[in-house]
């Protein structure tokens, strides 16, 4: 086995490709090495982006958004003056991943490109509507969160891509988001059920919204139902009823030992209503 630690995304990007099939990123490396102790990987090329400039910086746009590269740690994003003021959400799903010393290696690249049903960080990402970029042997194209989970353990990135960075959009005012899951311990549990809300509210009412549900299908989803429902309203019983309803509508949950089906399709209207109650109190502060 061989390692590697790029100072360029071009060179990481090279080497990558190269390897055809035989390398993996290492971007925190808190699920590849524990994957690489189980037997379940053996790769003859390890590829390490940490050292990559544009994978580890957090930059505000010149429209107010934010541009998070594939590789910061969870640690070093809570760390940042202003990101979890705007996206609190986002914040929380990551910042849920593990440990305190897991925080300081674990990235949203890997917890999204490791294809968990259960990623903590992406039902939030989804809800915030981010983008993420993409780099490989024939140059950059952006795909959105919810379309790069393919399956447990699986993606839609092409062989020899990198994922490079998250873009996150500016936010309108009354904007708030939110994220909550349910697990059976108190910490650094696997999410039973996790959602992510982000919404604007104008004079009370919400004119935008968006719904990311994990751990109930083989990929996060957009919740489209669920935002339909919530977008014209006040977010009233009925409004949030409906939401809801939608949420455990969406849901294609297994039986396992965390939860059953039915039990994961409950509490996924559960979770929408308390999210949604979270994220509209942050708007109505911003």
């Amino acid at each position: 086995m061989r390692y590697l630690a790029p100072q360029t995304l071009d060179e990481a990007v090279g080497a990558y490709a190269a390897a055809a099939g035989a390398a993996r990123i290492l971007a925190g490396g808190t699920d590849l090495l524990v994957q690489m102790r189980s037997g379940m990987v053996k790769p003859g090329l390890i590829v390490d982006i940490k050292k990559i400039a544009e994978m580890t910086a957090v930059e505000q746009t010149a429209d107010g958004g934010f541009r998070v590269g594939a590789a910061v740690s969870g640690a070093a994003l809570a760390e940042h003056p202003t990101f979890g003021q705007v996206w609190p959400g986002v914040l929380e799903g990551f910042n849920l991943i593990g440990s305190t010393q897991v925080q300081g290696r674990a990235s949203m690249g890997g917890n999204l490109c490791n294809g968990s049903p259960a990623a903590d960080s992406v039902p939030a990402l989804v809800a915030a509507g981010a983008v993420v970029t993409v780099q490989g042997p024939d140059g950059r194209r952006e795909l959105k969160v919810e379309d790069v989970p393919a399956g447990p353990g699986k993606t839609n990135l092409k062989p020899g891509e990198i994922l490079v960075s998250f873009t996150l959009p500016p936010r309108p005012k009354g904007s708030g988001d939110a994220y909550l899951r349910m697990i059976p311990r108190t910490e650094m549990d696997i999410a039973v059920v996790g959602v992510g809300v982000s919404l604007t509210l104008e004079n009370g009412v919400c004119t935008a919204a968006r719904v990311g549900l994990g751990a109930v299908a083989p990929t996060v989803l957009l919740v489209e139902d669920a935002a339909k429902a919530l977008i014209g309203s006040k977010l009233d019983d009925a409004a949030l009823d409906a939401a809801a309803a939608a949420c455990s509508a969406a849901c294609r949950p297994i039986d396992d030992k965390r939860g059953t089906i039915a039990y994961r399709t409950k509490v996924a209207g559960v979770l929408l209503k308390r999210t949604a109650a979270i994220a509209a109190e942050r708007a109505k502060g911003n």
